[in-house]
């Protein structure tokens, strides 16, 4: 066999391997993480659909019917075919994937998603989901709202009495809420995530840890939490701890980058995570412009894993499950219109990736 069709076999039995993991797969991440072009990925799809080991859709693939469990390879074929809505808070930076893992999990199972861009305003939430209710064309609603403010109780209690069943992405509630049924969600579990890069560092013998965290993120609560969890654990000092966006498009960036590495140098850390990608990139690309070196001077693990991979050095990110969260909401969701009050509420938490790059790894002794 030639030396090119056997590592086109590799690499498309790989791509099964993804597949059957996580259920669905996209063009954009399976070329990035094998290193090759998106046009290769594209052909190694064909080639397998060909064969019906898959199914092709708009920007990836799905597993194919006779790989689909029973109880949803039903629901592709029923009768019923149901609209989901979908509002979400952006349409970039975050959202597209978990909006691509439901659409493929929708192409699944014979479900249509209506999306709506809102806003981080709870003024701009209500307007988009009252659309959809209006036009009496949705089912059911996969709702993002924003969840800061002071009238978060009264936000909840007008989620919870729509007059079609939602589920929350990317979002949680506190855990008992006024409403007449206790909203399901279902997000990725931060806390966890943030666990896996503290470990990480920590095993490569970091015993002062930083955490900078993107300011006005509804990811950062549940990072802060995580983190203090591990720090506890491992008995390191939950310090330095800062609060402030430092993407190259913020205020002031520099100014703060600068601080953030005086208290590094006061209390000897020598590892930071940062959340999110831009905030990380733009420490990184200081400490290149202070002649430090990363990781020998400064480790940095990135949270989010968008565009980490493109940072020289590229970094080590937490990448939380979006794919995976999107396609697990519209499996709630359609099962919840199938079995109504029948099926118990469900709150789920969905586990990040560490995905390792040179960033946070000692430089070889040559």
């Amino acid at each position: 066999m030639q030396p090119d069709r056997m590592f086109n076999l590799q690499r498309q039995e790989r791509l099964l391997g993804e597949l059957r993991r996580h259920g669905a797969v996209r063009v954009r991440d399976l070329a990035r993480d094998f290193g090759v072009s998106e046009l290769t990925i594209r052909r190694d799809i064909a080639a397998l659909a060909e064969r019906h080991l898959l199914t092709k859709v708009h920007g990836g693939a799905t597993l194919p019917i006779d790989f689909v469990p029973p109880s949803q390879r039903a629901r592709r074929v029923a009768p019923t075919r149901f609209t989901i809505g979908m509002v979400v808070p952006s349409l970039d930076f975050y959202w597209p994937a978990i909006v691509a893992g439901a659409r493929t999990a929708a192409a699944v199972m014979g479900v249509s998603i209506q999306l709506r861009g809102s806003s981080y305003d709870q003024a701009e939430d209500r307007r988009q989901i009252t659309r959809l209710i209006e036009a009496q064309q949705v089912q059911g609603l996969l709702l993002a709202p924003s969840l800061d403010g002071d009238p978060l109780d009264e936000m909840l209690d007008w989620i919870g009495r729509l007059p079609v069943p939602t589920i929350l992405v990317e979002r949680q509630p506190a855990r008992w809420t006024p409403t007449p049924r206790q909203l399901e969600w279902v997000r990725s579990d931060h806390a966890l995530g943030v666990e896996l890069a503290v470990r990480h560092l920590w095993e490569h013998g970091h015993r002062r840890i930083g955490l900078v965290l993107s300011k006005g993120s509804p990811t950062s609560a549940h990072l802060e939490r995580g983190w203090r969890a591990v720090c506890a654990d491992l008995d390191l000092p939950p310090e330095p701890l800062v609060r402030e966006s430092v993407a190259l498009d913020a205020p002031g960036h520099r100014e703060i980058i600068a601080e953030i590495l005086a208290a590094c140098r006061r209390t000897g850390t020598r590892a930071l995570i940062v959340h999110s990608d831009p905030d990380a990139m733009s420490v990184a690309q200081f400490c290149a412009e202070q002649g430090m070196s990363i990781p020998g001077d400064l480790a940095i693990v990135s949270y989010d894993d968008e565009v980490a991979h493109l940072a020289e050095p590229a970094l080590t990110a937490v990448r939380p499950p979006k794919n995976h969260v999107g396609r697990v909401a519209v499996e709630l969701m359609v099962s919840r219109l199938l079995e109504g009050e029948r099926r118990p509420s469900q709150q789920v938490l969905v586990t990040p990736e560490l995905v390792i790059r040179s960033s946070s790894l000692p430089r070889p002794v040559r």
